[in-house]
Order: C-alpha cells, then sequence, then structure tokens
C-alpha cells in the first residue's frame, strides 16, 4: 500500500493564504458602508485609541481606517457623551486638502462595553519619518524645492486650523503623524489629538491619552512649555520647526542618548548651509513661545514665499470655478488649438520678439498640474485671507447613530457642505403646453451625484423655485448663493439652468 504524503504550501500560497485571512470581513458598521477587516494598522500615535484596523468602504470602493476608542466604565461614557458628540461633528467639518480627512463616526453602547468608532481617510504610503529613513539610507540628501514645497503644505493645514473659529491645535505634530503620497501631497494626521486628551477622561478610556511620552524618540517634537499651560498655536509651530529640520538633515542625531538634546537640535540646525533655512527653523524653536511666528506669517517668510506664476494661478481659478464648466473641457478646448497658434508674445525692444505657441505646451502634463493643484500640492497661501474659518456646529448625530438609536421625537437631517461641480439643467415641454418638466442633474465633489426633478406652471418664476427648493430643505438657505440665467422665451418663458457657487450646500435627501 503507497501513502501518500500531502504536499506543503510553497512560501507564496502561504503569503496569500495570510493575505486572504487578514482581509476577512469582521464587523461592519450599521449603515453597511464600512466594513472592518482583521488586518491592524499603525497610522500614528493617536490618543485613546486601542486599535486602528484597516477598513472598506463599500460605496467610494477604496480603503479606510477604523478606529475604536474603549471606555473602561459605561459611566464615564455617559458623562463625556454630549461633549464627544460635539466635538466628533465639528471633526467631520474639517476640510483641507493636506489633512487626513475624518469621514464619519458613531457610539455603540451595548451590555458589556461602551465604544466610539470613528473612520478616518487611510495614509498608504506611510509616514514622513519613513521616507526620511529611506532617502538617508541610500545616502541621498534632501532637495531643496522638495523641502519648500512640504514646509508651505505643512503651514496651509496649521494655518487652516489655527484659523477655525474655534481655533484648532494639533499638540502632536510629529513626523511619524505627517504622511506622504507618491505624488508628493502631504497630510498631516491626528489633528484631532488635543481634542481627545480634553475631551476623554483620564483613565476613562483603555487606550493611551498620552501615548507620546512613551516614545522618547519623539520627546524633542514638543516645546518646552507643552503640558504645563493652555494651549497655543506656539506649540504646534515648535513641532513644525523640528519636522522642518528633520525634513533638511533627514535625522537630528541623537549621540546614542535615547532623548534628542537640545544641544543636538542646535547643532542640526547650525549644519545648514542655506542662511535663509537656518533662520526659518531657529525662528519656529524659540524658547519663548511669544517669539514664535504664526503659521501664516511663515508661509510670507524669504525662504518659503514666491511670486506665484500667472499658470498657477490660472489653474487656481480654474479649479475653483470648476462648477461653471462642462466635464472635460480642459481635454476638448486643447483638441481645438492650432499647435501653430499664438498664445502669447513677448515684445522686445532691443532684440526680437518672443512667440509662445500652443504646441509648446503638453495636455497631458497639463492635467496632470490641474490634478496637482486640485489635489492640495500647490497651495495657493500668499493670497489667503486671515478671516477665522468657522467650524460650524453640526445639526444632527451622525447617519449611523440615528439608526441604532430610537428616539419619540424624529431627529433633524445631517447638513453636508458638499461642494457643487458640476450641474445640468433640462427642461422638457409636454404636449398639452400647460406645464413644463424640470430636471436638475448635480455632480457633487465627492463624486456622487443627485437628480432632482418637478413640474412647471407656466406662473411659476426662477425665485418661486429656489424658495421651494429652500423649503424642503434640498439646499441650505444660509449657503446659497445662485445666480438666475433666464430662457430664451420663445422656447421657455422661465430660465433653463440655475448655476449655483461652490459654496451650495445639498441637503440629503430623504
Amino acid at each position: 500500500m503507497a501513502m501518500s504524503v500531502p504536499e506543503r504550501n510553497s512560501g507564496s500560497e502561504e503569503k496569500e493564504e495570510e493575505s486572504e485571512d487578514e482581509s476577512e470581513i469582521v464587523e461592519e458598521s450599521p449603515c453597511g458602508r464600512w466594513q472592518k477587516r482583521k488586518e491592524q494598522l499603525s497610522q500614528g500615535n493617536v490618543s485613546g485609541v486601542e486599535r486602528a484596523s484597516l477598513a472598506m468602504d463599500t460605496e467610494e470602493g477604496v480603503e479606510v481606517v477604523w478606529n475604536e476608542v474603549l471606555f473602561q466604565d459605561k459611566k464615564d461614557f455617559k458623562t463625556v457623551e454630549d461633549k464627544m458628540k460635539e466635538m466628533f461633528e465639528n471633526l467631520m467639518q474639517v476640510d483641507h486638502p493636506n489633512i487626513v480627512k475624518f469621514h464619519k463616526y458613531w457610539l455603540d453602547i451595548g451590555d458589556n462595553h461602551a465604544r466610539v468608532v470613528f473612520i478616518t481617510e487611510y495614509m498608504s504610503s506611510g509616514s514622513l519619518k519613513q521616507f526620511l529613513k529611506k532617502t538617508k539610507k541610500n545616502h541621498k540628501t534632501m532637495n531643496v524645492k522638495a523641502w519648500k514645497r512640504w514646509c508651505t503644505q505643512i503651514l496651509s493645514a496649521l494655518s487652516y486650523l489655527h484659523s477655525c473659529d474655534p481655533p484648532i491645535i494639533h499638540g502632536n505634530l510629529t513626523c511619524d503623524t505627517i504622511f506622504i503620497q507618491h505624488n508628493g501631497l502631504i497630510k498631516i494626521g491626528s489633528v484631532w489629538h488635543r481634542l481627545f486628551v480634553n475631551v476623554f477622561p483620564e483613565g476613562g478610556v483603555q487606550g493611551k491619552l498620552h501615548p507620546h511620552r512613551d516614545d522618547k524618540r519623539n520627546l524633542h517634537f514638543f516645546s518646552p512649555e507643552y503640558g504645563s499651560c493652555e494651549d497655543d498655536y506656539a506649540i504646534d509651530i515648535f513641532s513644525f520647526g523640528i519636522c522642518a529640520l528633520e525634513m533638511a538633515v533627514l535625522e537630528i542625531q541623537a549621540n546614542g542618548d535615547s532623548v534628542v538634546s537640545k544641544e543636538a537640535i542646535t547643532n542640526a540646525g547650525q549644519s545648514l548651509e542655506d542662511p535663509l533655512m537656518r533662520e526659518f527653523t531657529q525662528m519656529c524653536v524659540r524658547h519663548n513661545p511669544r517669539l514664535r511666528p504664526t503659521a501664516h506669517d511663515l508661509l510670507f517668510h524669504r525662504v518659503l514665499f514666491e511670486v506665484h506664476s500667472l499658470k498657477l494661478l490660472a489653474a487656481h481659478c480654474l479649479i475653483n470655478n470648476q462648477y461653471m464648466l462642462p466635464e472635460n473641457c480642459v481635454e476638448e478646448k486643447t483638441k481645438s488649438f492650432d499647435p501653430n497658434g499664438v498664445m502669447a508674445e513677448i515684445i522686445h525692444k532691443d532684440h526680437p520678439r518672443v512667440q509662445l505657441k500652443y504646441s509648446h505646451v503638453s495636455p497631458l502634463e497639463l492635467d496632470k498640474f490641474l490634478e496637482d493643484v486640485k489635489n492640495g500640492i500647490y497651495p495657493l497661501m500668499n493670497f489667503a485671507s486671515t478671516r477665522p474659518q468657522h467650524v460650524p456646529r453640526a445639526l444632527s448625530m451622525s447617519q449611523e447613530h440615528v439608526e441604532t438609536v430610537k428616539t419619540p421625537t424624529p431627529e433633524p437631517q445631517e447638513a453636508e457642505t458638499r461642494k457643487v461641480v458640476q450641474m445640468h439643467c433640462n427642461l422638457e415641454s409636454n404636449e398639452d403646453t400647460t406645464k413644463t418638466h424640470l430636471t436638475l442633474f448635480l455632480k457633487l465633489d465627492d463624486k456622487l451625484h443627485r437628480q432632482l426633478s418637478c413640474d412647471i406652471m407656466p406662473n411659476d418664476s426662477s425665485r418661486d423655485l429656489v424658495n421651494e427648493l429652500i423649503h424642503h430643505s434640498f439646499i441650505s438657505e444660509v449657503r446659497l448663493k445662485a445666480t438666475l440665467i433666464h430662457s430664451t422665451y420663445c422656447k421657455f418663458p422661465i430660465f433653463t439652468m440655475f448655476i449655483i457657487s461652490k459654496h451650495i450646500s445639498i441637503i440629503s435627501c430623504m
């Protein structure tokens, strides 16, 4: 009798099985949109978070991070429940291309547990610290242009946070909580660090509220006054200065010590060859917090400030007014140009004029540049207003929580601040010509679509329709800014389309 010996799985087969095991769905959000997987993640030290897992957004088809804050006692949970709701709702209003997006949250209370689950953007390319280590390992130096571009993006995010009303202080800015994507886009994470520390009760959650205190390698990122006085923008500026210094020198040497000393920081700053870079970093790490500049002021420092090119200004103008333009308008426009046509001409008195032709511009390079501007790689901060940006209070609980908690009175609808990036309007006349059917098609900035339709009577005006949309909560009256374009009267007695500004707020349809 021959005995069969089972074949052993190869290394690749074992890895495939391990990968399949990690991708197994272990939990779903109450609404079914977010699916938690087994795979655990490390997205920087986040206060109070016991564990973070990879998850899937089933609507967008992208990976996200599933974060959990576990409470020791339900009494502690109930004590801060209202504060938590307000904090999380405000975090969902934070919207900046250089800040990791906070998507959704919900509260989960059971017989034996109480927790908060919140979903954040997944940064798959790794942290800035990992990138700097790889660069140093390959014996390369930091490109000055890249350094300036990264500093500008980080300061753009900090300026946004500090100008919110009330201001948001990061409080945990290190090279571990700054992430870099493959296209050079910088995003800062853990913007909720100080909010969590101030709201969650000490000892009331299972996760550590001060994880940075356990990592001695990162202690040099925190200002001398950190934790001993009221939160202020100056603590973020000090942390940014250390980050800027590490980006320039790749790593501040601890000289065998477990903690980076003040002397090591001073030596790293003095090693910078560019005097402007040296001055820039030294301003940020001044011992007296009152002498440190603001993020907005740093954007105008000589080492970073430059007069923006007309190309960049035009790109921002195009992106900001994209809702007024048809889809693929840039691609269609470039196809119609004559390659030999003169786009611009520079006339000189003492030598021949210079002509710039359309053939000098590559449509592919133009598309990539516009995409980079849209993603936030080239922020236009030198023209930004210093006016505080109000973070609106939430109008309702998150949708997941609404679905899990039954109350005797109906909950208000959840407000959204999605922008309309494109809109089409169509009017069709009925056979009896007594009324007209209006269809509005809206494309939102999160790639979702909204279609609204209604019948219009001959005595209806465009203003009547706007008021009706407001009355039925399809749009927000506070943020509506519409221009009504009237149709050619030979076809329709009212208007053909709305042009609704980028500030329109669309309310979820029931």
